[in-house]
């Protein structure tokens, strides 16, 4: 079985590519530079998928700093900072890029429909503290009829299905099933703030270092405080 999987180098989409090579799957991950703060987790991106051994890695480019509306596509928007996680679960955070994960499915059901693979993996949670509305399991559903609807596989009753199995678990338990599965941690890339380092302060390595810290574990990742 062919799946492509959207590979951002991070946690959650390390866990999902050794996900489908756990499910027996020929995997074909995907990334996106679309000038996004952090592009480094490109790097992360294809270290993890040559570790792992994909069939094909692919990163598709695109510019969605022509418009921004996400502190990360537009530098002058500041990053949140520091904040508890109380504090990230009030709102849509400001991190929230405009239909991102849209267009990163669409770029994947284009190649998988091209490349006749059944699956579409992605690391979407649900229960993570951001919140983004394009994570959440209606906006799978609805995803999951937009492929069914708009392929030619769709139509003739062989729909491309689309796979998140992180969506319903705590990110305490997306390490656990990482660690069952042999994702080398070290290799990845969550920090929003594009420096050589992890920032440590941002949402995302604040939400990552507090996960590894629940579980009593040392993230090998290196951070700047």
């Amino acid at each position: 079985m062919k799946a492509v999987i959207l590979l951002s180098g991070g946690l959650d989409s390390s866990t999902i590519l050794y996900q489908a090579k756990a499910d027996g799957c020929e995997c074909y991950s995907i990334a996106f530079d679309y000038q996004q703060r952090h592009r480094r987790e490109l790097h992360s991106a294809f270290l993890v998928a040559q570790k792992v051994g994909v069939a094909q890695h692919r990163v598709v480019n695109f510019d969605l700093r022509q418009w921004g509306g996400s502190a990360l596509t537009d530098d002058k928007i500041d990053l949140p900072q520091e904040r508890s996680l109380d504090e990230m679960s009030q709102n849509i955070p400001i991190t929230y890029v405009p239909a991102r994960n849209t267009i990163f499915l669409s770029f994947a059901l284009a190649y998988a429909e091209a490349i006749a693979a059944q699956r579409v993996y992605i690391g979407v949670n649900a229960l993570d503290y951001s919140g983004y509305p394009d994570c959440r399991p209606d906006y799978i559903q609805a995803m999951q009829e937009v492929f069914r609807l708009g392929t030619k596989q769709g139509r003739e009753g062989q729909p491309i299905q689309i796979v998140a199995p992180l969506i319903e678990l705590k990110k305490t338990e997306i390490i656990q099933l990482g660690n069952q599965l042999g994702v080398p941690w070290e290799l990845t890339w969550s920090c929003y703030a594009g420096g050589d380092a992890a920032c440590g302060v941002c949402d995302s390595c604040r939400l990552r270092l507090a996960a590894f810290a629940e579980l009593g574990l040392q993230d090998p990742v290196s951070y700047e405080c």
